[in-house]
């Protein structure tokens, strides 16, 4: 998993940003466990209390529920999904937006040069 951090956003929303993105990415099957906070937080370099507040976020938003002390897993609730991918791709357009407009570039210029350019 690529844990590139280092955005304006706090660290758990950069946590949950990604981890939901590796969700809706098909990286977990639904209904399948995640790791345990220990295992992510190692992973992605970060203070387990941190990783902690990044999967209750992900919980509070019904992406992930607990099965007792089992761990935690993926949703398969539809709606739920649905929304998780609205709210990653806003997070993702929102970093585009910050981004450039460091840049100097602005919104107008990003819509234009997406619609007259091949950029994938």
């Amino acid at each position: 998993m690529a844990w590139n951090l280092g955005g304006n956003a706090p660290l758990f929303i950069q946590l949950s940003d990604i981890i939901r993105a590796d969700v809706l990415s098909g990286k977990y099957s639904l209904d399948e466990q995640i790791p345990s906070v220990r295992h992510l937080a190692f992973d992605a370099s970060v203070n387990p209390n941190t990783m902690q507040k990044a999967l209750a976020h992900l919980e509070e938003e019904g992406l992930l529920y607990t099965k007792g002390t089992a761990g935690r897993f993926i949703t398969s609730d539809p709606e739920v999904l649905r929304r998780a991918s609205k709210k990653l791709k806003l997070s993702l357009m929102r970093r585009l937006v910050e981004e450039a407009t460091r840049a100097g570039i602005t919104k107008n210029e990003i819509i234009e040069f997406i619609r007259s350019e091949e950029i994938l």
